[in-house]
């Protein structure tokens, strides 16, 4: 945006059609902003910004460099959800880096999450070293088996993230793992990007037809493939403007009944010459994004009326 009254014109109008969006259609999920995207805000000023644009809730980071540091999550956490419940948002889920409930981090941050009636949790990561593959998959699995109980002990719904790249990345990787455990504790936080780059044409619709029965969340975000230098890499970009099938993706969504979270990321680069022109460009683009999510989101729900 290059001038604050076209971001203030952006803002308006996407606040004033994501009610419509969500009073017209039956999709009754909670759209967050995933709060990564505004790490130079305290937790009242983003509050007080998302809820500006129009969406339901945040999506917090509870994890290194995130809105609450994991060592500080008992103290904080209780903290940064009050301030977000304050001006009219829920948390409907905390992003953290945990992998392992031997992590000092995990117990806290998930009783704390849970006693807070925070409902859903996001993991970390799990990574591939390419030495010996099906070691590396059973040991993830078995970390995530650990932090998946200490979850249900707290009262805290895991969804697994299929990231490109890392293990789980291709769903068939967890799927095993996860078909093992409890649905009601146990399930999937699917990101449609992520599974388009690791399986394109049919893999995709593959992925989400396995995940449909256990979504817990889902991450919003596009890409397309850009040919550099060094090959083919996924470029991020705003949602529409790329690979993935939003059209067909919230038909099949809809059409399994999911009516949880539903987290919007702005992974692509967006320009400004200062730190607060880079922050408006920011509620800039989700505001955007938050029109087009709300219009595929009213158009896919609508049909299953």
């Amino acid at each position: 945006m290059h001038t604050r009254r076209e971001f203030l014109k952006v803002v308006g109008a996407a606040a004033a059609a994501a009610p419509l969006a969500r009073a017209g259609g039956p999709f009754r999920g909670t759209l967050c902003l995933f709060s990564k995207h505004l790490p130079g805000m305290d937790w009242q000023r983003m509050a007080r910004s998302v809820k500006q644009l129009g969406f339901g809730g945040v999506d917090l980071t509870v994890r290194p460099g995130g809105h609450v540091l994991p060592e500080r999550a008992a103290e904080d956490l209780p903290k940064a959800v009050a301030a977000i419940r304050n001006a009219g948002l829920s948390v409907p889920m905390i992003t953290t880096g945990l992998v392992s409930a031997y992590d000092p981090a995990a117990r806290p941050t998930l009783a704390t999450a849970g006693k807070l009636g925070v409902p859903f949790f996001k993991p970390g990561y799990y990574k591939y070293q390419f030495v010996d593959v099906r070691r590396e998959l059973a040991q993830a699995g078995e970390d995530f088996r650990g932090l998946a109980e200490l979850g249900k002990q707290s009262g805290v719904q895991v969804g697994f993230h299929n990231h490109e790249g890392y293990i789980g990345g291709p769903v068939w990787d967890i799927a095993g793992v996860i078909d093992t455990l409890d649905p009601q504790w146990v399930g999937y936080y699917f990101d449609v990007r992520h599974a388009v780059a690791e399986g394109g044409g049919a893999g995709w619709k593959i992925a989400t037809n396995l995940v449909a029965r256990r979504l817990k969340m889902l991450a919003v975000k596009d890409f397309y493939w850009e040919k550099t230098a060094k090959g083919w890499r996924p470029k991020n970009c705003p949602l529409g403007e790329g690979a993935v099938d939003w059209k067909t993706f919230f038909r099949l969504v809809s059409q399994a009944g999911f009516h949880g979270p539903i987290s919007l990321h702005l992974e692509y680069d967006i320009a400004g010459a200062t730190a607060s022109a880079v922050e408006d460009a920011t509620l800039a683009a989700a505001a955007r994004d938050l029109g087009f999510l709300t219009a595929r989101l009213r158009e896919a729900y609508a049909e299953q009326g």
